[in-house]
């Protein structure tokens, strides 16, 4: 597949049509065109490749795909921001350092798993055990935000960061599935709307918002909003609640050491 400059200066924007291409074709060109000195790479046609934007250190690189990227994209990333015109799939932010993934579709199971920094926004929807082991690092703190529901597990041993779902365009039951913080000793979630303990992991606390918790919710989801063009004033007048771990050794009675 050809490679196509889209302004005089090749190292400017570089545009790749991924149609049937096969995943490490289309992640070599990635990396090539970043190390010649692009800082846009707009991919088009993506239709399931894999580990896009994987390990990629370089902070002032934007990737933009159209299409749906496959599993693990931007695994291990430290630095640059994937735009997602369309939906993704698993793994999305799989030890995560540092940059930022935006999502303008739904995106599928395990994403942020052991993220330690950087941000995941999903417009839509997210599957099940999003957020899992998200950990944070030194003074990194990871934060994905969802902007429709999630599945079971969510925020699955949860070590840190932060974990915002906002149920938008939903009326018929609850944003959250069942086993909602199961093993979570760190971090914090936000949820827009009631949440029943029963759904809970029993290592997990609700509680109302003090003033740090509405002031960073707020920091974050403006951020979110001009993302998306959404609304900010209509979706932070309604109640959430926080989700925190009652303690930071949930499992120690089960331990020797």
């Amino acid at each position: 597949m050809e490679t196509i400059a889209l302004s005089e200066n090749l190292k400017e924007t570089i545009r790749i049509d991924a149609k049937n291409m096969y995943y490490r074709q289309l992640n070599d060109m990635v990396r090539e065109a970043i190390a010649s000195g692009a800082k846009d790479v707009i991919i088009d046609s993506v239709n399931g490749q894999r580990y896009i934007g994987a390990g990629i250190e370089r902070k002032d690189v934007t990737i933009i795909i159209n299409g749906t990227p496959g599993n693990d994209l931007a695994a291990f990333m430290d630095g640059p921001t994937i735009i997602v015109n369309g939906n993704a799939q698993d793994g999305a932010g799989n030890t995560m350092n540092d940059g930022k993934i935006v999502i303008h579709g739904d995106a599928g199971d395990v994403l942020g798993y052991g993220m330690r920094g950087g941000k995941l926004f999903v417009k839509g929807n997210v599957g099940y055990r999003v957020g899992i082991h998200m950990k944070g690092y030194k003074n990194q703190i990871p934060v994905i935000i969802a902007g429709g529901t999630a599945g079971d597990f969510l925020g699955e041993y949860m070590a840190g960061g932060i974990l915002i779902l906002l149920g938008l365009n939903n009326n018929t039951h609850s944003i959250v599935g069942d086993y909602l913080g199961t093993g979570m000793h760190g971090g914090v979630m936000y949820i827009r709307d009631e949440v029943n303990p029963y759904r809970c992991g029993v290592e997990v606390g609700i509680a109302e918002l003090d003033d740090g918790d509405k002031n960073t919710l707020e920091r974050y989801l403006k951020e979110f909003c001009d993302d998306f063009s959404l609304d900010f004033n209509e979706i932070i007048k309604e109640r959430f609640v926080k989700l925190y771990p009652k303690s930071s050794r949930p499992y120690g009675r089960l331990y020797a050491y």
